[in-house]
Parts: structure tokens; sequence; C-alpha cells
């Protein structure tokens, strides 16, 4: 039975310490000093700020982070964003700080590995002087609640990828996962924010004026809507879309470097006659100025941006690319809808066949469908129109593009075959007014299934024929009688 009771005591024994539980001795002889030293299973909050009871869970409002040879301040604003405020005032990387944030407030040690660590066990850890050092204030709605809590970091146990941490007040040494460090171990570069092209929204300005050498471009957006106008170099409809994404892309352009900023620096980099110089003004508060330029650093072609807005101007270096995503043809900016109309407005349209033929007048009857039903034709004879033929026809005249642009303001619109006797169609309203009108001219000679086109503007196109199945007599859009049901 004694022999039993071992084996069992033995087994007992064997799986606490597999799973890091301390059991008392079963023959009540005390633990040696071998068995005190080794790592013991924790599950302990590396932070844990102490609040009276009932106030509420405390809140990060600043940090400090010692790492990669800097110390970093980061404070949190009234609106619950993360700025740096030392060594530079600049937007914090909210990825990075929401990392610092989760592992502070989430985060356990998992093994206690040295109860009093010798000042020779400290250097072994790292921790003699830390790899690095992180320190949370919080507050709360409690005034005596605000307090300080600080973390130092070691090197990483090459065994398991864990990292040694030590708690300021603390002097026992735990491992941590070595996510900890990832987190923590952040100089300025990577605690600051790379976007710092950023807060550039195309609903937010009025005016973008691009000089670029030898060319530019000024867009405006249309009083009380949300459209852009092209107004230099050319008066023309702007592509929405394209202003939007052309902001975007420059949002997108990340710094790889924040060089200290001075004139001389400035004058180096050429961004005192920069290859574009961009101003965007917003319809309240300080425009915004961006310059970019190429210079050679250290034998190697680099691009440098340099952004200011009132007295806040930083600089940066930022890839290739950001050099041309301003930098691009006025052409490539304009709206390529050849014509603009709502197609809920249309209640008549005349199509034109051309050659002679005579035009084909149809007109909605219904009031109240939006102009998609009840379309019959009036002339040249008169019949119910087939409803998804018309559907389908106002589509398409809606979603034309130009495949290109030609010539603008041409003296002879007959080299190009536009002229009163063109094909063409005509949108009006309800009250007769024009709303949009397509001539169709001959075909392009260098592509096929294209032709010249005159459309709302007054420019020459080339626009894609394929799928414009225009009319070229009434029947092409009468519909035959429904089927009546057969009685049951």
């Amino acid at each position: 039975m004694n022999r039993a009771r071992s084996v069992l005591a033995g087994l007992l024994a064997t799986a606490a310490v597999s799973a890091g539980v301390a059991l008392p001795a079963c023959d009540g002889r005390k633990k040696s000093d071998a068995d005190a030293s080794r790592p013991q299973a924790v599950a302990e909050k590396l932070f844990e700020p102490r609040t009276p009871r009932g106030a509420p869970a405390p809140v990060f409002t600043h940090i400090t982070v010692r790492a990669q040879g800097d110390t970093t301040e980061l404070a949190r604003g009234p609106d619950g964003k993360w700025t740096l405020t030392a060594p530079v005032n600049a937007r914090a990387e909210d990825t990075a700080v929401e990392a610092i944030l989760a592992t502070l407030e989430s985060s356990k040690s998992s093994t206690l590995v040295d109860a009093s660590p010798t000042d020779a066990a400290l250097e072994k850890y790292g921790l003699k002087t830390p790899v690095f050092t992180v320190t949370a204030r919080t507050h709360s709605d409690l005034p005596d609640a605000a307090q300080a809590v600080t973390l130092h970091g070691g090197v990483e146990n090459t065994f398991d990828g864990s990292v040694y941490v030590r708690r300021e007040g603390d002097p026992r040494v735990y491992a941590a996962q070595g996510s900890v460090r990832w987190s923590l171990d952040r100089g300025t570069f990577a605690l600051r924010a790379k976007e710092f092209l950023g807060g550039l929204d195309a609903a937010s300005f009025a005016t973008i004026e691009v000089r670029l050498p030898g060319q530019g471009y000024t867009l405006e957006r249309v009083p009380g809507d949300k459209a852009w106008r092209l107004v230099k170099p050319v008066a023309e409809r702007a592509d929405e879309a394209k202003v939007s994404a052309l902001l975007s892309d420059l949002k997108d352009q990340r710094a790889l470097a924040f060089p200290v900023d001075s004139a001389p620096v400035r004058k180096k980099l050429g961004l005192e006659a920069p290859a574009v110089d961009a101003r965007f003004t917003p319809t309240s508060g300080e425009p915004v100025r961006v310059r970019m330029s190429r210079a050679e650093v250290d034998g190697e072609p680099r691009v440098f941006a340099l952004r200011e807005q009132g007295a806040v101007a930083v600089l940066g270096e930022v890839p290739e690319g950001a050099l041309s995503v301003l930098d691009v043809d006025a052409r490539a900016l304009k709206d390529r809808h050849v014509l603009v109309f709502r197609r809920e407005d249309v209640r008549r349209v005349v199509f034109h066949p051309g050659g002679g033929a005579p035009s084909i007048t149809v007109e909605s009857r219904s009031a109240d469908d939006a102009g998609t039903g009840a379309w019959e034709v009036t002339a040249p004879s008169s019949g119910k129109a087939h409803h998804f033929r018309m559907v389908a026809l106002l589509r398409a005249l809606h979603a034309l593009r130009a495949s290109a642009f030609v010539e603008t303001k041409p003296r002879d619109w007959s080299k190009y075959g536009i002229d009163e006797s063109s094909p063409s169609v005509v949108l009006s309203d309800a009250r007769g007014r024009e709303l949009a009108r397509l001539w169709l001219g001959h075909e392009a000679p260098d592509d096929a299934g294209h032709r010249y086109a005159r459309g709302t503007g007054n420019e020459a196109l080339e626009i894609p024929v394929e799928g414009l199945d225009l009319p070229q007599r009434p029947e092409d859009l009468m519909g035959a009688a429904p089927t009546a049901a057969p009685q049951p």
C-alpha cells in the first residue's frame, strides 16, 4: 500500500511540475534550493494599474518609450487621437500605438524567471541597462487615480523567443511573450505617422492648383456640388473619380525617412525649384502646400516632399512613385462622359438616322415613373415603344465615354463627318428643354469599332460604338403587342 501511495505521489508531482504548479512534498521535506530557483508559471498582467473600488477603468493618456536609442513621448488628445510631443510634434502611427495599448492592457507574464536577481543576472537578462522601457500614465474620473506604471524589457530568450521583463518597483524577472518586445521596442520613426501627406480630403477642398515645369492645371469645385471642373489649361468638366483617386494616391504615399528640416536642406534637395508644386485650398482653414523634388543623396537619386500648412512644415523622403502622382496631363483629368444628363429627366428622344431618313420621335407618356416606362413612338408613325429597348438605349447613352479627345473647338467639323445631316440623338425634358445631344461622324481610321463624335462639350471625340445600336426606322423601337394569357 505504501508503495502504491509513493508511486501515485510521484506521478502527481511530475504532473504538477509539467503544469508549472508547486505542490507540497508528501514526505514533509523542504524544497531544495534547485527547486526554488526553477521558473514558475504565473499569470500576472504586465501592467496592473490600481484604482479605488468602484472607480472607472483607468485610461492611458501619456506614454514614454525609450528604445532604439530614442526617447519618444506620446499623448492622447481630447478627441482620443495620439500625437508625438517629443522629440518632435507629429501625428502618431495609429497601428503602432494600438499595438502598445493592446500589450499594456492585456499581455501577461507567463513565467517567473528569477525572484531575487543579482546584478550579474540582470546583466544576463539585458535588464541591467534595459533594452527598452515603457512608462504609461493613466487617469480616470477620480483625480487621485492618476498613476504611472513602468515596464523594463531585456533581451530575447533564444530558446523560446520570449523576452525578459521587469516591472518598476518589483525586483523579480519574468518571461513574457516575444510579441511584447515587437510592440514596445520601437523608436521614434516607428511611432510616427508615415502618411504625412494625410488630410487631403477631396470633399474639403475648393480649389487644387498644381504647377509643373512647362505645364500644370487648376481644378475648382462646382459651387453647391461635389463635381470638379478644370479651369486651366482648358475649361472642361473634370472626372470626379480621377480627382478623388489622385488625392487618395497622394495620401497613400508613406514617408521612408524624416530628414532634419532647414532652409539649407530644402535648397540642397531642390525644393526651392520643385518638380511639383501643389496648393490645396479648403473651403475653410489654412491651405496645404506640397512640394516635391528629386535629389541625389549618397550617390543615389531620391524623392523628397515638403508639406506645409500654416506654421507647420514636415519634410520627408517618399517613394519614387510619389513624384508622378500629381504630374499628370490635364487631359487625363477631363470627364470622359460624352453626354451629361439625368436619365430620370428625359421625356423626349429624337433619333436622326442621317442619310435623308426621317427622324424618329419617342415620348414618355408617364409622369411618375422617372421616364423609364410608357414610351410611345409619335413620329413619323405612332405606336407603343418597346420598354426595355428604350431603357437600354438611355443607359448606353448615359454610360458612353470618350476613348480619346481629338480636337477642342475644331473650325471644320465636317472633316470628322459631323454636320447637320449626320446621325444624331437629341434628349429633352418634360418642358422641351434640350438636355444633351450626340452627333456621330466618320469611322476613326486607326481604331476599329470607334467613330468620331460630338457630345455635350465642344470637342471632337472618339467613341466606341459597339453596343450603341441606334434605331434607323420606327419599327426598330416598337415592340410586338403582348400575347393575351390563355383563359382557364
